[in-house]
């Protein structure tokens, strides 16, 4: 079986030349479908910057990256949108709902994008909330939500369209520790039935929820290890 993620011996580099910053420096990684990894690193370390590699949304200086078999590594910004939009579901740390909506027409709104029926976006957003516990706040908007429960829509919204890669960038960083357990609950839901979620943080303890640590340094992977302490 071919993994989900192949990365070969990728860089990035800004300001090439003298002051060359070696972002990420000859990184190479697989992630196979079903995996749960966190990715964890210092502020500085490189893994924003590898997030954003795994994400499609910026492409290496070089090297390869393989999504679900298909080279994005040499895509235009307007083919790897349409890669975004079908094969990832994003999950940020500021929420970024949009305030005038309700729960239901945020997590809707991509899959307009995606050009899917009225009718079965309104089934596939209901089923989503559903999944995150929050059928019953389906008509509420971002403001009249709590921090936990906005990032529940946030989720709802990242695995309505059932992509196969859930990139979750800080999840709990806004949140206090009942919401985070909350969330990461929910992540380890999706990972049991069968997504294949990738967790970045720099907090151990976060880190340590998952079933693959992968800790980045200097732009290079330090360490690449199944967590023992996994619990399902």
């Amino acid at each position: 079986m071919e993994p989900l993620i192949e990365v070969k011996d990728i860089c990035k580099i800004y300001n090439p030349g003298e002051n060359e910053v070696r972002a990420l420096d000859h990184v190479s990684l697989k992630i196979d479908k079903g995996e749960f990894v966190a990715i964890i690193g210092q502020s500085g370390s490189g893994k924003s910057t590898f997030m954003n590699m795994l994400g499609c949304l910026d492409v290496p200086t070089s090297g390869e990256y393989f999504l679900n078999g298909t080279d994005v590594s040499t895509m235009k910004d307007n083919e790897l949108s349409v890669v975004r939009n079908k094969e990832i579901g994003f999950i940020f740390q500021g929420f970024n709902l949009i305030s005038n909506l309700t729960a239901l027409e945020n997590v809707e709104l991509p899959l307009i994008y995606r050009g899917i029926d009225r009718k079965t976006r309104r089934e596939l957003a209901m089923e989503a909330l559903k999944m995150v516990g929050l059928e019953k706040r389906v008509t509420h908007k971002p403001n009249e939500m709590s921090g936990g429960q906005q990032q529940r829509v946030a989720i709802a919204r990242a695995i309505a369209a059932k992509p196969p890669l859930i990139l979750a960038d800080e999840p709990t960083g806004n949140l206090d520790s009942a919401s985070s357990k909350e969330i990461l609950g929910i992540l380890k839901g999706l990972h049991k039935g069968g997504r294949t979620v990738i967790l970045i943080t720099h907090d151990n303890g976060i880190a340590d929820q998952a079933k693959r640590v992968v800790r980045i340094m200097d732009g290079k992977i330090e360490s690449d290890v199944i967590n023992e302490h996994f619990q399902e």
